[in-house]
């Protein structure tokens, strides 16, 4: 197949091409059958082609396969926002609008926060990946690649550390930080707000640390202050709740979506505190594709498999069998195993050398020798050293446990 069609700016982790799937499983053009512990990045927590959503895109493009909301409304979209608004474990009344993608979702978000506000400068934090559009990218807390070769960034953005005990970084230490931001950087009162992933996907599955959470919340409530919560990949079960901020015992004023929201066809949301979703002027908000009649379909048949028996069940079976397997590999001493990061379904495994320093170079062995053995994974980190594991939460045991032990067999290949 000829890829010099295809921009060179791509990376592209596994050189192959794949041809269909089903759950966990996918086949190359080749007919080789891997593992999916990637899920598209976090998109596939119901599984390839999972039946009630392959259902829902086949009925509603036989009814109405695009229209604009903004132009004229459609059903699915109505049905879809009423469902979001009752799926999000909040107390206050929601509102949104979806967008095309979760960056999408972010970029609209900046609009809102400064509508609602009249304050341009914004907190992210370190480690962070909020997309690649342009306004997101200065939203990230890493340089290489997303920030180079392109210039000033739409701003002020600046950047705290993210605490975590994945990371070693103390609620202290990061709370030091922020007292310093606002005495040396930027006046607080020049703040809209703050931008937080609950559990950091890019950044290497790094669980937010709860005390940090609620100081935040604190913060914001008396500096009138908002504060977005990025749940694009956190989002949909992936930690074996709803969503991630719920274990931080905190609420966002607004909670960014995408990904995993309609298995697999592109969809994305911003949704939160109603007054702060009506504050811009009519047709401040909006966009062609934006809640796609066939998207929508998809996403409502995605809530009707995500109740909360099954996110949990899903959720906790994964988690076990990968500590259990973890903590084996630990007593056997196997040589660059570090750290399990993240919470629930959503763990990482960081490479390490012996001296604690990240192993880069060992995580690019381990993908090809786990390709070669019929496993796809993926990698994060500041230093990508650190696999995500993204299986669906919908995999089956049996293939839950073969994709281990290859990942076991193939760790026991690294070399230095």
């Amino acid at each position: 197949m000829n890829r010099e069609t295809i921009s060179q700016s791509i990376s592209i982790v596994h050189p192959i091409s794949l041809s269909h799937g089903k759950n966990a499983e996918v086949w190359d053009t080749t007919g080789k059958r891997y593992i999916d512990f990637v899920g598209g990045i976090g998109v596939l927590n119901l599984g390839h082609c999972h039946p009630g959503v392959v259902e829902a895109i086949q009925t509603q493009a036989t009814k109405l396969t695009h229209y604009a909301f903004n132009a004229v409304p459609h059903t699915p979209y109505l049905e879809l926002m009423d469902r979001l608004a009752a799926f999000i474990p909040v107390h206050y009344p929601v509102s949104g609008m979806l967008t095309n993608s979760g960056a999408e979702a972010a970029e609209n978000a900046l609009k809102i926060v400064r509508g609602a506000t009249g304050r341009t400068a914004v907190i992210a934090f370190d480690g962070a990946f909020h997309g690649r559009t342009l306004a997101t990218l200065n939203l990230n807390g890493k340089v290489a690649p997303y920030k180079q070769k392109v210039g000033v960034l739409p701003g002020p953005v600046y950047h705290l550390p993210y605490p975590s005990a994945d990371n070693g970084v103390t609620c202290a230490e990061a709370l030091k930080a922020m007292d310093r931001l606002f005495s040396v950087e930027i006046d607080v009162e020049d703040v809209a707000c703050f931008f937080i992933e609950p559990v950091q996907g890019e950044g290497g599955f790094l669980a937010l640390d709860i005390e940090f959470a609620q100081a935040l919340r604190r913060f914001c409530d008396e500096k009138n202050i908002l504060l977005i919560a990025d749940e694009i990949q956190s989002g949909f079960g992936r930690t074996g709740q709803r969503f991630a901020f719920s274990r931080l015992g905190i609420e966002p004023d607004l909670i960014l979506l995408g990904k995993s929201i309609a298995g697999g066809v592109p969809l994305g949301a911003v949704v939160g505190r109603k007054a702060l979703l009506d504050n811009l002027p009519k047709g401040g908000l909006g966009g062609t594709y934006s809640g796609n009649p066939i998207a929508c379909a998809a996403a409502l048949a995605t809530l009707d498999a995500m109740t909360d028996e099954h996110l949990k069940t899903w959720g906790s079976h994964q988690a076990e069998a990968i500590a259990s397997r973890y903590e084996t590999w630990r007593t056997q001493g196997l040589p660059y195993v570090g750290r399990l990061t993240g919470v629930g379904a959503m763990r990482g495994i960081e490479l390490a050398n012996a001296d604690g320093t990240p192993a880069p170079k060992q995580l690019t062995q381990l993908l090809s020798l786990a390709r070669d053995a019929g496993l796809l994974l993926m990698p994060s980190g500041k230093s990508r050293h650190i696999i995500r594991l993204l299986a669906p939460l919908t995999i089956e045991p049996a293939v839950l446990e073969e994709g281990l032990d290859i990942l076991e067999a193939c760790l026991k290949q690294l070399t230095q």
